[in-house]
């Protein structure tokens, strides 16, 4: 597995470190529905090793995961734990 980042990813100050390690120890991951289509986007939940829960999306190209978005979790996600 190879993951790479767009400059995107960094926007919200979150480090490559914290944001690989949230990446790797999911609590939730799930294709991102947007008007009913996937378009090969996901989010996945986990906690970096700051012990933030960071919400990540990213696209996934075979053995390829393209990181684009990471920031600290907003509320709006919460519920996807309970899932």
């Amino acid at each position: 597995m190879d993951i790479v980042f767009k400059p995107s990813a960094f926007e919200h100050n979150i480090s490559e470190d914290d944001i690989k390690y949230a990446f790797m120890n999911p609590y939730y991951d799930e294709p991102i529905e947007e008007d009913g289509s996937t378009e090969n986007r996901y989010i996945r939940l986990g906690f970096g090793r700051s012990g933030n829960l960071l919400e990540i999306m990213y696209n996934e190209y075979g053995d390829i995961y393209c990181i684009f978005h990471a920031m600290k979790c907003r509320s709006i996600y919460l519920h996807l734990l309970e899932s």
